[in-house]
């Protein structure tokens, strides 16, 4: 069999329960199918409905994915929380919600853009006011030691306004914002999963970030009608310092991102190859492409000096072009050809694949990177023979999560299943074996499974435990309330040769991305270090109110079930800064503090210390109450703000 053929199966008259959604979508993309690609073979046969939409399967025993009280999960999944511009913690299996992580939202709970902390790490205008108030977190990604989880940051990106976030593990908050230069529609990031330059570091020293959105370069009002000279970039960015190293420039669009676990390459998935800038003609080239990034070699041109910069951005940008890299000895980038408008790129365990699946084609690509490799040193020609499978798996596949036997597990978007294929068995199908058995099983979720992923998946630990199915729809799973329906986040077993649909988790819309990581990788604090607070009032005896001038500052503590001031004053156009520590030692004693009328409210956890500025307009008597249940006495911790006219 030919690397540009797969072989051909009859699509079902009647699809069955898909009737709820799927005849009309199946019918739109067979038209986008034979209007733009007439090549493309047809999607391979479904498996059979599940007995009856929402009943369980009296074969299964589901007592052995509970979690009984007092118990602890045996995984976090870490969350993108989509427009929320949250970040969510879950646990595994019993899909208990843990924690809702601010990050690019406000969040009155914790006072996230409220205190003076936060609001430096979001940006703020001139005027004070934040610099943004929206974001639409995607992909979360944590950093690596040799191939897997550290537990030392994760990372997630906010689509809307190209910023990148990074997240402290050990107390599971934001510490750190950094806005790309010159791009949009930031959709996919990945951190290395090894450092290429010092083999003795073996950690994540990279994050990687992709543009979705072609602009002019520079973003200046030219050129604006016309998409032909719109480009992309694909950014690497410090994972330390959280500045920004270099970016490509490349033809075409960045989808989603992976890392080789040799720390040499990267990769970003594209569709729309065309350039185009409406969705018809986003559609009509036979293939588009995965580009891969010598990363070795991007960073020794740019040490030579040999880039250039745009706009008033300082950030070295390198020629990722197909027509500066024409020559594979001395190229940067390599553009992989792919089935059709792909969206997602995964990599093995092994460390030998990365595969991507055409959203338009019925197919995933199996790239072997070691023939990627090979290309850059000029021992390949073409670029299209790093295409070692092309598994004809089913209609709309989108995101693959791997285990520890060789199995590849993809999201059917249009088919709503899950399908369970073999690698190398594709493999030697695509070779010509035609005994090989590249179909293991498939399974029904329910509904348009978006994102996918297995337990530590995107590890060389994958377990070959648990598979976690995103669901786009969930109609008829859960109560209904209203309109806007929850999201299902369907837990399955895949231990076994056939997956097991063992759980339906409510999810608030609309997560993106997950990560599914062992416990014990994950180290937090549980009492906060006072001496990391310059700032903090570390015995009650100092609090205080000094003035200079219009300026004033409070020191305040806070240790159940008093503020150590019960009063303090203060004059109408004062600029008032409060700074509050929580004296409190023991574990999971949280202080809330909030001023009415004044728009104040945050918390301070054990041992830490957050401070909040305003101006006292109003005059007045306002009470300081703690608003997090602490004490018995905790409806009397109180204090009082004199506002003198």
């Amino acid at each position: 069999m030919s690397k540009d053929q797969t072989s051909k199966t009859e699509l079902p008259a009647e699809l069955g329960r898909r009737k709820f959604m799927n005849t009309a979508a199946l019918a739109g993309l067979a038209g986008v199918v034979a209007c733009t690609d007439k090549s493309a073979p047809a999607a391979s046969a479904p498996a059979p409905a599940a007995a009856s939409k929402g009943s369980a399967d009296a074969g299964i025993d589901y007592s052995k994915y509970e979690v009984k009280p007092g118990e602890l999960d045996t995984y976090y999944s870490f969350s993108s929380g989509g427009h929320s511009g949250e970040v969510r913690i879950y646990g595994l299996p019993s899909g208990r919600l843990f924690k809702r992580i601010p990050v690019f939202n406000m969040d009155a709970l914790v006072g996230w853009g409220i205190t003076n902390e936060s609001k430096k790490i979001l940006g703020t205008r001139p005027d004070g006011r934040p610099l943004y108030m929206t974001g639409d977190t995607h992909h979360v990604h944590q950093t690596y030691l040799d191939g897997t989880y550290d537990g030392k940051y994760m990372f997630v990106n906010d689509k809307i306004h190209g910023r990148l976030a990074r997240v402290r593990m050990d107390t599971m908050e934001c510490d750190k914002i950094t806005e790309l230069p010159n791009i949009q529609g930031f959709h996919g990031t990945f951190t290395d999963k090894r450092d290429p330059v010092d083999a003795a570091i073996n950690r994540t020293t990279r994050v990687f970030c992709g543009a979705e959105f072609a602009i002019p370069l520079p973003n200046d009002g030219k050129d604006m009608n016309a998409p032909e000279k719109y480009h992309s970039l694909f950014t690497c960015i410090d994972s330390e310092s959280m500045e920004v190293r270099y970016q490509i420039l490349i033809d075409g669009n960045c989808d989603l991102v992976a890392t080789s676990y040799d720390g040499k390459l990267a990769a970003t998935n594209q569709y729309n190859t065309e350039g185009g800038a409406h969705y018809e003609d986003m559609m009509s080239a036979e293939r588009d492409a995965c580009l891969f990034f010598n990363v070795a070699r991007v960073e020794t041109a740019v040490k030579a000096g040999k880039f250039k910069t745009i706009g008033a951005s300082k950030v070295p940008v390198v020629d990722g072009t197909k027509a500066a890299n024409a020559d594979p000895k001395t190229a940067m980038v390599c553009y992989v050809p792919i089935s059709k408008n792909p969206h997602g790129v995964n990599a093995s365990p092994d460390g030998k694949y990365f595969v991507c699946s055409g959203k338009l084609s019925p197919t995933a690509s199996v790239i072997d990177l070691s023939v990627v490799l090979k290309w850059f040193d000029g021992e390949v020609k073409d670029a299209r023979d790093a295409v070692v499978a092309e598994p004809e798996i089913g209609l709309g596949p989108l995101h693959t999560g791997f285990d520890n036997k060789g199995n590849a597990y993809t999201t059917l978007f249009l088919d709503s299943q899950i399908v369970k294929w073999n690698v190398e068995a594709a493999i030697k199908a695509f070779k010509g074996d035609k005994a090989a058995k590249v179909i293991i099983d498939k399974l029904d979720v329910q509904y348009q499974p978006g994102h996918g992923f297995t337990s530590m998946g995107e590890t060389k630990e994958a377990d070959g435990k648990f598979f976690l199915s995103d669901n786009k729809f969930s109609k008829d799973r859960f109560l209904p309330v209203g309109p806007l329906h929850p999201e299902t986040a369907q837990l399955i077993d895949i231990s076994g040769e056939k997956m097991r649909l063992v759980a339906d988790h409510a999810v608030y819309s609309e997560p993106h991305d997950s990560i599914i990581v062992r416990r014990d990788i994950i180290k937090t604090r549980q009492v906060y270090n006072i001496d990391d607070f310059p700032h903090a009032v570390k015995d009650a005896k100092d609090c205080r109110v000094e003035r200079k001038g219009k300026k004033v500052t409070v020191y305040l503590t806070s240790q159940a079930p008093t503020f150590g001031l019960r009063e303090w004053t203060v004059k109408r156009g004062d600029e008032v800064t409060i700074i509050l520590t929580n004296l409190d030692k023991v574990e999971d004693l949280t202080h809330g503090f909030a001023i009415p009328k004044y728009d104040v409210q945050f918390i301070v956890n054990p041992q830490e210390t957050k401070s909040v500025s305003f101006m006292a307009d109003k005059p007045g008597v306002y009470w300081c109450y703690c608003t997090n249940f602490c004490h018995a006495l905790h409806l009397e911790m109180r204090s009082r703000m004199f506002v003198e006219a």
